[in-house]
């Protein structure tokens, strides 16, 4: 899956000359924490509540409101803003897109396009979902995890042994472990029977360690 397809498309955002009381007004109108900037469809930076915050009078101000409003129609958004953002492109994968924000500890990315225009947001919940519908969770299925040795022709070996007994594979996924052996999680249709599988891999030396139904 490409970001293209799991991001919020049109993100709500602000240009670079906005005044902080406008900002402000939008982000407490869509409960947002941080702002994207944008001038003439190119994304140029970002900033947050706490930005805002910081350049607002203290509570404890003698200002009136009136002074208050006036001041902050004074200072514009670029004034704040932070102009290094951290984006994905709308080419990239999903997994390209984890790994950004893993790496970058943010639970969000704008996306842009090959010409640096604002396309769209992906967040860390999109990818959460993603992950899920992949995965089948929701129909349900049956998880089988073996610890198996790191060889050639073991993933050949154990798909055989669940062909054999016309039982369909859904995903896989291999993690390394320990001792150069891995991980080996098999996703099944959840009303797949494995009680004869399980024997059978047992046999041959894949020590099923877990089993559980999902969804």
């Amino acid at each position: 899956m490409f970001v293209a397809t799991r991001m919020t498309k049109h993100p709500i955002s602000v240009t670079s000359d906005a005044t902080i009381q406008q900002a402000d007004r939008l982000m407490k109108k869509y409960k947002f924490h941080r702002m994207l900037v944008v001038d003439d469809g190119k994304l140029v930076g970002y900033f947050s509540d706490r930005d805002i915050m910081r350049v607002a009078p203290s509570p404890a101000t003698t200002l009136s409101k009136f002074e208050i409003r006036s001041l902050l129609d004074k200072i514009s958004v670029r004034d704040i803003m932070h102009e290094k953002v951290i984006t994905v492109n709308e080419n990239a994968t999903i997994e390209e897109a984890a790994l950004i924000m893993y790496n970058n500890k943010v639970g969000g990315l704008p996306v842009i396009s090959d010409v640096g225009a604002l396309v769209g947001i992906i967040t860390a919940t999109d990818i959460l979902k993603t992950f899920i519908k992949v995965m089948g969770l929701i129909g349900g299925k049956t998880r089988l995890t073996l610890e198996v040795d790191n060889k050639v022709g073991v993933m050949a070996e154990i798909t055989k042994i669940f062909a054999d007994k016309g039982i369909n594979i859904d995903s896989f996924i291999t993690c390394r472990h320990k001792n150069n052996r891995y991980e080996l999680v098999v996703r099944l249709d959840d009303h797949a029977e494995i009680d004869d599988v399980k024997k059978i891999l047992d046999e041959r030396g894949y020590k099923v360690v877990h089993t559980v139904k999902i969804g």
